[in-house]
């Protein structure tokens, strides 16, 4: 596959992000006796965290995190699955506990019960310097962020995040669909629904400094709707920052690389695409979730072992509740090893060419 980044920007011929999910080994067993639309059966019910039974609850979002104790923590949302997928509006942010990173996840309840009935979507999660856990939350609630001594709680409301526009669009600085890391020089880096990138020298809450205009302008192929681009999900890995953000519209996503995280992005070309043979079991059987979304990722000595995607079905006005449709949380493995390797050759033959 070529690497077809837009605009002549970047290219080399090698594999796209894409090309390197691996086969799920199966956690349970495959069945069709599950909820879900021919699209998506057999499969496994015991990957990832779902209701099985589809009685009561819908799942989204998803961030995996290791404990000291070798257990796999993930941090999501969930709402009453009578609702329909327009539930996700009172949704509730959600802890579950797993002994295998695959799953499956225990939901062991909501994360701060006690704090607006436990509100919260956009769930996402890390660890900071100090060994404390933050879980970020956004959409329903204004971007508050949670901190714990342990995975298990109890969690503790550290505040909002805080926005320093720094003369740009102050639209860019609105935090929706936001992804959160802990760069390797000790700063937070936030990219948002918007595209902007967002920096604090100042602790998790920051205030987060506007970096400069949406890095999505110019990057993404003809046709793609800047607007219908959502979710992004950021992280470091083989000396490069990286971003998979997806079209909702297109039913595609796309990765972005950094050198420094900043600016400087390139178009990588396909990350993801639910139309593909890409989630699928080591026998071969192949899923097509109708919409892969909230893409998060698990590493592991540096390198990206495993992705979250928050799925559904069928098309998110289809899904109305009380039906035998719904979302959940899977997990599919990466080679992420072989991924740095070969982004690190890429990267050293363009800095050649450039010289």
């Amino acid at each position: 596959m070529l690497l077809a980044s837009v605009n002549g920007v970047g290219m080399a011929a090698d594999k796209t992000l894409i090309d390197y999910f691996l086969p799920m080994p199966v956690q349970g067993k495959l069945t069709t006796e599950v909820w879900g639309a021919k699209n998506v059966l057999p499969r496994d019910p015991k990957n990832g965290l779902e209701d099985t039974t589809m009685k009561q609850w819908c799942y989204w979002d998803g961030q995996i995190l290791k404990a000291t104790d070798g257990k796999f923590h993930l941090f999501a949302s969930r709402w009453d699955q009578s609702a329909g997928h327009a539930g996700w509006k009172n949704s509730v942010a959600v802890h579950a506990v797993s002994d295998a990173a695959m799953g499956p996840y225990r939901d062991t309840g909501m994360t701060w019960p006690t704090d607006l009935a436990g509100k919260g979507h956009n769930v996402t999660a890390l660890q900071l310097p100090d060994k404390r856990y933050a879980v970020v939350v956004s959409e329903t609630r204004p971007d508050d962020i949670f901190v714990s001594k342990s995975l298990n709680g109890p969690w503790e409301h550290l505040g909002s995040i805080q926005v320093d526009t720094n003369g740009f669009d102050p639209r860019d600085g609105r935090m929706s669909n936001v992804s959160l890391m802990l760069r390797p020089d000790g700063k937070y880096e936030i990219v948002g629904r918007s595209g902007a990138i967002l920096i604090s020298s100042d602790g998790i809450l920051g205030p987060y400094k506007i970096q400069g205009p949406s890095i999505y302008k110019g990057l993404m192929p003809e046709g793609v709707p800047l607007r219908t681009l959502e979710d992004p999900a950021i992280w470091f890995s083989g000396g490069m920052y990286h971003i998979v953000v997806n079209c909702w519209s297109e039913r595609k996503a796309f990765h972005l690389a950094s050198p420094d995280g900043i600016g400087h992005w390139t178009n990588r070309g396909l990350a993801y695409d639910p139309t593909t043979n890409f989630v699928r079991y080591k026998d071969g059987t192949v899923n097509h979730w109708d919409k892969m979304e909230r893409p998060g990722v698990y590493l592991e000595n540096g390198h990206v072992r495993y992705f979250t995607f928050a799925v559904l079905d069928v098309p998110k006005d289809e899904e109305r509740g009380n039906d035998n449709h719904g979302s959940k949380v899977i997990v599919v493995p990466f080679d992420g090893v072989a991924f740095d390797r070969d982004m690190q050759r890429i990267a050293k033959q363009e800095q050649a060419r450039s010289r």
